[in-house]
């Protein structure tokens, strides 16, 4: 959250130095006050008056400038200074380049879009998945060599223990079984309260077969947008398929609720 942040600050930076390049300069020198300007006009004490829209950049005769003003258009004003002989420029508006023009045109575009990948961006629980991944599986992946748990550090469960241990050795030796034509479940249900022992035995049958153990929750799978639950089951399957054809690979489905049905799946 800290680096998305910093992110977002050096972001806004950028901009407001972009904007201020873009933005008109402001008028170099001190400012005088229009009714003095049309003094001197008449005391011959201006040499050239350089006018851009109602902005006045004013040459004295005597090298001094300053800026000055139009309040309400002046009709005279253009009659006064010819007839004092001051020498009239008159200069173009300021206007934005071509890729000003571009970047002020789509700015909003592009920011309406970064405001929504950045939203789901953090929905989709972030990361460097990017924000089109709706449809992956947010399965977290412990490889056999992260896994420590095994059958001794189950306290109690001897009946489950015993059950599944048949799992254990298929993980182990699938080519023994096969060969005799034998087939083992596709599933277990492990049903319970929290806290008996559900997560820590599915994770004891993986750290023995030496196998990755792949977790997630149910909740994961529920989305607000229609097919990204039924993708994201497929894409777990998919991740477990290619982990099982090294070595096998168990995954585990797990509630969040009391009493929820736990699903152990090889």
């Amino acid at each position: 959250m800290a680096k998305n942040l910093i992110l977002w600050l050096v972001i806004a930076v950028v901009l407001m130095s972009v904007f201020q390049s873009f933005g008109p300069s402001e008028s170099n020198g001190r400012k005088v006050d229009y009714s003095t300007f049309l003094q001197e006009v008449n005391q011959d004490q201006v040499r050239e008056a350089r006018i851009n829209g109602r902005e006045i950049n004013v040459t004295k005769k005597d090298s001094n400038r300053y800026t000055t003003y139009i309040p309400i258009n002046d009709p005279k004003l253009l009659d006064n200074l010819l007839t004092k002989n001051v020498k009239v420029v008159g200069e173009p508006p300021e206007e934005p380049s071509l890729l000003a023009s571009i970047f002020i045109s789509w700015f909003p575009m592009l920011l309406l879009i970064g405001v929504w990948i950045f939203f789901m961006r953090q929905m989709q629980g972030g990361g460097g998945k990017g924000a089109m991944s709706f449809g992956k599986s947010k399965a977290r992946m412990l490889t056999e060599d992260q896994i420590k748990t095994t059958f001794a550090d189950v306290a109690g469960c001897d009946e489950a223990k015993e059950e599944v241990a048949e799992l254990v050795e298929y993980l182990r030796e699938p080519s023994r079984f096969q060969k005799l034509g034998g087939k083992i479940p596709k599933g277990v249900l492990m049903v319970g309260p929290p806290g008996t022992g559900k997560t820590l035995l599915a994770k004891a049958i993986a750290g023995e077969a030496k196998v990755p153990f792949f977790t997630i929750s149910g909740s994961d799978f529920v989305e607000m947008f229609v097919g990204v639950g039924a993708s994201r089951v497929r894409d777990m399957f998919e991740q477990a398929k290619k982990a099982a054809e090294k070595s096998g690979a168990v995954h585990y489905l797990t509630g969040q609720k009391s009493g929820a049905v736990h699903y152990l799946h090889r």
